[in-house]
């Protein structure tokens, strides 16, 4: 892999990630961190080390010529502008979910990305872990026959402390939701990735658990995928104290279900000698709950794994897994049942006429 210099614009808890991911990635090494407030960056570059210099001048960052990568990790509703901004230096552009909180600033970020000749990804690391990755294999192997439902639940809890400790939290213009967008969003993405694209859903969404926020702690959505197959979307972080997520397929050959990162249900029609492996893994697994209640519950392994993807792409061995047009399906899918809750009728992808998030 050749060197890469990447650069972090947003110093909270998931730059801590990203600086944990790419330090174990060979070829790659964090250069740089910009914050606003300073103190915030010089813990990045405290993980980071090898040199790692600090700034709350983003553009004097982008002036860097040794940054050919930089990851966003602002608040939600905060990528777009250091993302462009990144873009028109010539900088190849990394962004934690969501992508944006609306189509249009996704869209701003995608065009930017296209006009300045540099690459976009949308930061899924779900998509990664290895129990996923055998789940999409049995799906794209035909191992399923017809799907016929696929369903995602994300049952979580998160004190009133959680939306209280940032101004950001809670809030549609910078969090651009609740548990659907915040939290359940990689299940989202797997969701789709499985199952295809989504034709309409049908939603309800409730504040249930919480105060002092302006959106949802509780929904439950009704899919219909484009290839005839039925779902359900259930996120919520008003379930105390914090059950695992979990997705499952089901086919009329097939079903499978994935709780947390691992396989817990894994029953084909037909065998294949590895499903033996398999079976033997959920025989002699112990449940987790991983960011059901706490939102450091997570690894970085993930991200590392993506990154890595990444940086193989620049280096001309293939595309990325989840470039920025995948990253924009997951958030046009929550907006629409975000409009399905707002207005009590199906809606219709593709979406048309996404109004700025609320």
């Amino acid at each position: 892999m050749a060197e890469h210099g990447i650069g972090i614009v947003g110093c909270g808890m998931i730059a801590e990630y990203h600086a944990r991911a790419v330090d174990e990635i060979d070829g790659a090494r964090v250069v740089a961190a910009y914050s606003r407030t300073l103190a915030n960056a010089e813990k990045i570059a405290g993980i980071a080390g090898h040199g790692c210099r600090t700034y709350d001048d983003l553009d004097a960052m982008l002036r860097r010529p040794e940054i050919d990568v930089v990851c966003v990790c602002t608040p939600s509703g905060a990528h777009m502008e250091p993302a462009v901004a990144a873009a028109r230096a010539g900088k190849h552009v990394v962004v934690e979910k969501p992508l944006e909180v609306d189509l249009a600033r996704c869209d701003a970020i995608i065009n930017a990305c296209d006009e300045a000749g540099v690459r976009l990804c949308a930061i899924f690391p779900s998509r990664f872990t290895p129990a996923n990755v055998r789940l999409k294999e049995a799906v794209d192997s035909g191992r399923f026959g017809r799907l016929t439902l696929g369903d995602t639940h994300v049952k979580w809890w998160r004190t009133q402390e959680y939306y209280d400790s940032g101004g950001w939290r809670g809030t549609w213009k910078l969090d651009g939701g609740g548990a659907l967008m915040n939290q359940a969003i990689h299940n989202v993405d797997l969701l789709y990735w499985l199952m295809g694209d989504v034709d309409s859903v049908a939603a309800h969404a409730a504040t249930l658990a919480h105060s002092r926020i302006e959106v949802e702690d509780t929904v439950v959505a009704s899919v219909r995928f484009k290839n005839g197959a039925l779902g359900t979307i259930q996120a919520a972080t008003s379930v105390y104290p914090g059950l695992a997520k979990r997705i499952e397929i089901h086919g009329d050959r097939g079903s499978a279900r994935v709780e947390q990162d691992d396989v817990t249900l894994w029953d084909f029609q037909e065998k294949i000698p590895s499903d033996n492996i398999i079976l033997a893994a959920i025989a002699g697994r112990s449940s987790g709950n991983s960011g059901a209640s706490d939102p450091r519950g997570i690894s970085h392994l993930g991200h590392r794994e993506q990154i890595a993807d990444f940086l193989r792409a620049l280096d001309g061995q293939g595309e990325p897994a989840v470039d920025g047009r995948e990253g924009r399906k997951s958030v046009e899918i929550i907006r629409a049942v975000y409009r399905s809750a707002r207005e009590g009728k199906a809606v219709s992808l593709p979406l048309t006429g996404d109004p700025a998030a609320r």
